[in-house]
């Protein structure tokens, strides 16, 4: 497994398409391996944008290596060195340990199953209160090898994305947490690293970071 960390340039034409758009930036991002590797329940290509004001930064991580050379001409600094950073992740995540508390930041699309007036069959439903989208996480944080402090999880940002695919339009509520978390089950947190978590993988959901607790 690889991650990579790389700022975009809020300047580019193309920025903000791809930053208001995750099925432009899905295509972004699959257009960093010569052969995409295909998702599996073991691994697959994650990835997010974490925006602070002018500040931008996509993380992907995934399978293979990918080489970011056309999105750095795309949306990144084409005449200076560099532009991206690529760590071994399968190194950093070999070494986690049952027990071991982390500060964590995830985008994910919390949602329910329901039908609505529009629907005949039951469908995915955006969580959209912050109490809702919390108690989403905590719901869910045991069966993905972890534990929460509920005092711990923080809202950052809801966001609601609509694009075309496929001739439809797609809507995903999104959710930004911040909190801390404990290791409890290690095959299953690695894992859960490894292939993400909730719906929307694809688009911009789903990739757990990590941080060292102070």
């Amino acid at each position: 497994m690889y991650l990579t960390r790389f700022r975009i340039n809020p300047q580019r034409r193309d920025t903000r398409k791809l930053l208001g758009s995750p099925q432009a930036m899905h295509a972004a991002v699959l257009s960093c391996y010569p052969d995409p590797p295909e998702p599996t329940a073991e691994s697959r290509i994650l990835w997010r944008t974490d925006v602070h004001g002018p500040q931008a930064t996509l993380y992907i991580s995934g399978p293979a290596e990918p080489d970011l050379t056309a999105l750095k001409e795309q949306a990144g600094w084409p005449t200076l060195p560099g532009g991206w950073d690529t760590t071994d992740y399968t190194a950093f995540i070999d070494k986690l340990e049952k027990g071991q508390t982390w500060v964590f930041r995830l985008t994910a699309n919390p949602v329910h199953y329901g039908r609505t007036k529009h629907h005949d069959s039951t469908v995915a439903l955006g969580h959209v209160t912050e109490a809702q989208q919390r108690t989403w996480l905590l719901d869910r944080a045991d069966g993905k090898g972890f534990t929460v402090e509920p005092e711990s999880v923080v809202v950052q940002e809801s966001r609601l994305r609509q694009f075309q695919r496929q001739g439809r339009q797609v809507t995903l509520q999104m959710a930004t947490y911040d909190g801390v978390l404990t290791i409890s089950d290690l095959d299953v947190f690695r894992r859960t690293l490894c292939a993400g978590i909730g719906r929307a993988r694809g688009y911009g959901c789903g990739l757990m970071t990590l941080a060292k607790a102070t």
